[in-house]
């Protein structure tokens, strides 16, 4: 077990991190910015330690920092909490190459599965099915209208680094693509760096299910159940619930212990959430994965205990 962890994250999620150490008896270090100097996380923790002024740039998405932080405390693993830098690969590589422990899966698969579309292709190759998209990134107006085209419409472009709703756009005819590709790169780039987008089906009406999974270093994986997160506004989660009501029990079991399957195969470890769709016949569709604890993950701490 850890003797110290810092906590790499501020707000709700670094307290619960703190408060999940203290209870195992794991000693933690907070980082903070100048502006979070008096915050919550800072004062529970045991030790703190101000990393930057208060842009994000300059202090929680700042690497060097955060190291140095946790090397002149002695903290033997860094919890990323979500969010910031716990889904960016090249930060859990250099604390592999610093000889801190990151809590969190390895930046091979943190990589692997923050490209949506690489993760489609990987999890088809391993069951799961995906709805029709295109291969890969598409390149232009005329590949994508091709791609449109072969699907049908309506189709969604989607960033291919993307999250929480940006980098998409709905196209429901060819007239509205060219503008809608446009959009989707230019705000994929702005919010992620990265321009790549790609074209999925889009399901209307569809219900938005994901499993909690959990996973440890000797090749046990659990799967914790579902939620439901349909409800949403501008493709961002208004209110998520446990057990989500159209997924039987015997469904649950078989759909639950393929994930295991899979994810065990893939050498996963740690949280992790796989997220589908569901279309009005009851067909599930992987769409993504986040490698991390879920922000929605105290709605199944409620009803596992």
């Amino acid at each position: 077990m850890f003797k110290k962890v810092l906590v790499a994250n501020r707000g709700e999620i670094a307290l619960r991190v703190i408060c999940a150490c203290k209870e195992l008896g794991i000693q933690t270090v907070a980082v903070y910015s100048q502006a979070d100097a008096q915050s919550l996380h800072v004062r529970f923790a045991d030790e703190a330690v101000c990393i930057g002024p208060p842009r994000p740039s300059a202090s929680y998405l700042n690497v060097p920092s955060i190291i140095s932080a946790a090397e002149i405390t002695s903290a033997d693993a860094i919890h990323p909490g979500y969010g910031l830098l716990a889904e960016a690969p090249n930060f859990a590589e250099v604390c592999e190459t610093c000889g801190i422990s990151f809590i969190g899966p390895t930046p091979e698969l943190i990589r692997l599965m923050g490209d949506k579309k690489l993760a489609r292709q990987k999890m088809k190759e391993l069951g799961l099915p995906v709805l029709p998209g295109s291969d890969g990134a598409v390149t232009g107006h005329e590949e994508a209208a091709d791609w449109a085209a072969s699907i049908g419409y309506p189709v969604l472009i989607k960033a291919a680094h993307g999250g929480g709703g940006r980098g998409m756009r709905c196209v429901q005819e060819a007239a509205e693509l060219p503008a809608a590709y446009d959009a989707a790169r230019r705000e994929a780039f702005q919010s992620f760096g990265f321009e790549d987008v790609y074209i999925e089906k889009m399901i209307p009406r569809a219900r938005h299910i994901e499993f909690q999974i959990l996973a440890d270093l000797y090749g046990n994986v659990l799967h914790l159940g579902e939620r439901e997160c349909s409800i949403q506004r501008r493709f961002q989660k208004i209110l998520e619930e446990a057990p989500a009501t159209p997924i039987t029990v015997e469904r649950r079991q078989s759909l639950g212990a393929m994930l295991e399957r899979i994810l065990c195969e893939v050498n996963y470890t740690n949280a992790g959430t796989v997220e589908f769709l569901m279309d009005q016949q009851g067909q599930l569709y992987f769409i993504e994965m986040n490698t991390r604890i879920q922000v929605e993950h105290p709605v199944t701490e409620m009803v596992t205990g």
